[in-house]
């Protein structure tokens, strides 16, 4: 199975293309959840528009109507508060063609807790380039707070993003789209509950509420021995650009 996701990598990476996506590549709420000192984990995202946009938002953007997103995640353990990750992202649109759509990098922290303290919190900060097929401005910065809380049976966590760009042509003010997380389980193996993703447009000048955009997933998450998978399906109100999406995160840790 490893050989076979690798190799359908290598495949795909010397494919390019030239339009732009409304879903996002990585659909997550971060937690808690980072690799211990020296661990070296592989997390594939997987999504798919069912009903999405079909007509471009800016030039050279490609609809994301029926388009799949595999990007595959690779993250190492630096100490037992700081992860490091590398994103390389790539897209099948419906008519058949492949897109390699740039790298991310990013370093993530979670505060140490003591004995059995339930709250947490930490810092997630990524970087990288995106083609104009998935963004009109390139490179871009984010910064992810997490912020939660994780119980015996419940986890919530909340992430207020900012991104920002950071060319020297761009003129927007930093985005916010906030993102929450709420589950619940019977065991310690399956958990079920929502993930929220908002779009509320500049941190300083929040759009009025008929043009915000919210998008609301069902999700279930696996955890055991042998599997760690987050699946999901959402749809989109108000003023989404996506009706209908379905994602899982599959993680294949190496101890």
């Amino acid at each position: 199975m490893r050989n076979f996701i690798l190799f359908g990598v290598l495949v795909i990476s010397v494919l390019r293309g030239a339009e732009a996506l409304a879903v996002p590549d990585e659909i997550e709420v971060y937690t808690d959840d980072i690799n211990a000192p020296g661990e070296f984990a592989v997390e594939s995202h997987i999504n798919y528009a069912i009903t999405g946009t079909q007509m471009p938002a800016y030039p050279g953007q490609m609809p994301s109507n029926h388009v799949l997103q595999i990007t595959p995640e690779f993250s190492y353990g630096l100490t037992k508060s700081l992860e490091a990750g590398l994103y390389v992202p790539f897209a099948f649109a419906s008519e058949g063609n492949s897109y390699f759509n740039d790298f991310r990098a990013r370093l993530k922290y979670i505060a140490p807790r003591q004995g059995e303290e339930k709250l947490f919190y930490g810092l997630n900060l990524e970087a990288g380039s995106a083609p104009l097929r998935t963004s009109p401005s390139s490179p871009l910065m984010e910064f992810r707070p997490i912020i939660g809380y994780r119980a015996e049976q419940w986890l919530l966590s909340f992430n207020p993003i900012l991104s920002i760009a950071l060319a020297n042509n761009a003129s927007n003010q930093p985005q916010f789209a906030p993102s929450l997380k709420w589950t619940h389980s019977a065991n310690n193996e399956v958990y079920a509950g929502l993930e929220y993703y908002g779009e509320y447009g500049a941190w300083n000048n929040v759009l009025p509420e008929n043009q915000l955009s919210h998008t609301v997933y069902a999700v279930v998450d696996v955890a055991t021995h042998a599997l760690e998978a987050n699946f999901g399906i959402g749809h989109g109100f108000v003023n989404a650009a996506d009706a209908w999406v379905v994602k899982a995160i599959v993680a294949l840790p190496f101890k």
